[in-house]
């Protein structure tokens, strides 16, 4: 009875739990050969940015989503959403130096502490409404939910003139979305920051918090150098 009771709780606690989504999107695209950010590069008919918003709205229309941009893109990104007509309903929040100033002020615009926020990489376009429901359910339990996926290749250690094989899987590949209990992904950007948190899984567990994988896809790849873009526009025509 216990069980069934832990349930129900754990099944109320995912309805009513507000859902918040941060999407960053302040890369330079210095590896794509490009003038143009690689959040705004057009793909199949739509700048990366806002496929990635779409997706988002997809999974819920009710969702709350912060757009974290620079303040030199802000301009641009006006231009866009008239040129392509594009008016969903966000918070626009200008972001910092470096990621972790982007995501802390993201997490500084939402006003509540109770609900849950997914973090997510402004150039990741193709992460699928059942990634991002998956996330926000495993997180009201857990309280941190990362999507992450199995390494396909073998990997090796270099050390100074050799090289050493690693057993892969032990490892993973860290992906968005990272999605979190509100006051604890607030609590843990309090901390110092360091070039070594490259993530907010890794703010996260610096801060002392537990850190919840999931199974994420190999389809939601980083949008970072010109190959992406042509296997993107390939995932989304099939």
């Amino acid at each position: 009875m216990n069980d069934e009771f832990r349930i129900i709780n754990i099944e109320f606690r995912i309805q009513t739990l507000k859902e918040y989504a941060i999407i960053v999107a302040g890369g330079k695209g210095t590896r794509m050969n490009n003038t143009v950010p690689k959040q705004f590069i057009e793909l199949s008919g739509l700048p990366v940015l806002m496929h990635t918003i779409n997706a988002f709205f997809s999974y819920s229309p009710n969702i709350d989503l912060i757009l974290i941009l620079p303040n030199d893109e802000l301009e641009v990104w006006a231009a866009l959403c008239k040129k392509y007509n594009f008016n969903k309903p966000l918070q626009i929040v200008a972001g910092g130096e470096t990621r972790f100033q982007s995501v802390r002020n993201g997490l500084a615009a939402i006003e509540t502490n109770d609900g849950l926020v997914a973090i997510h990489d402004g150039v990741r376009p193709l992460v699928s409404k059942d990634i991002i429901g998956a996330s926000f359910r495993l997180a009201a339990v857990h309280q941190s939910a990362v999507a992450a996926v199995r390494l396909k290749e073998s990997i090796r250690i270099t050390e100074r003139n050799a090289t050493t094989s690693v057993d892969r899987s032990s490892y993973r590949l860290i992906q968005t979305p990272q999605t979190f209990d509100l006051k604890l992904i607030k609590d843990a950007y309090k901390i110092k920051e360091e070039a070594s948190l490259t993530d907010d899984a890794s703010v996260a567990e610096r801060a002392g918090c537990k850190i919840s994988l999931f199974e994420g896809s190999y389809s939601n790849i980083k949008i970072t150098t010109p190959e992406d873009l042509v296997i993107a526009e390939a995932l989304l025509n099939n």
